[in-house]
């Protein structure tokens, strides 16, 4: 059973999974934009949501935090410094997931993610 199982696996062993959606996150905080598969686009927004909160706390423990989930120092300060700061008043629900259509050579679902503002 499936009960209460929240990880989406995207058919991928853990640590490429994890690295693919920190690869997504990472491209989100600098672009500020990503077109992907839907499913990636939400498993993706999970991550992106759980760093801006650690990055509205603004404390040392949440950027230590933030650099275990995306370990790049440049990426984690855009977040603190930039995209945190953006979202002050507001209590979640940060990347917004909009679906793209279906992708032409296997028709996948797409979604473009990006900040909610």
């Amino acid at each position: 059973m499936r009960h209460r199982k929240k990880t989406a696996k995207l058919n991928k062993p853990a640590d490429q999974r994890k690295a693919m959606l920190r690869a997504v996150v990472r491209s989100l905080i600098l672009e500020e934009s990503v077109k992907t598969t839907l499913a990636r686009a939400r498993a993706a927004a999970s991550l992106a949501d759980r760093l801006v909160t650690w990055a509205k706390r603004g404390d040392v423990h949440s950027r230590r935090l933030a650099l275990q989930a995306l370990p790049e120092p440049a990426v984690v300060g855009k977040l603190f410094a930039e995209v945190a700061p953006r979202f002050k008043s507001t209590e979640g629900g940060y990347a917004r997931v909009i679906r793209a259509g279906l992708r032409r050579g296997d028709s996948a679902e797409m979604a473009i993610l990006r900040w909610s503002e």
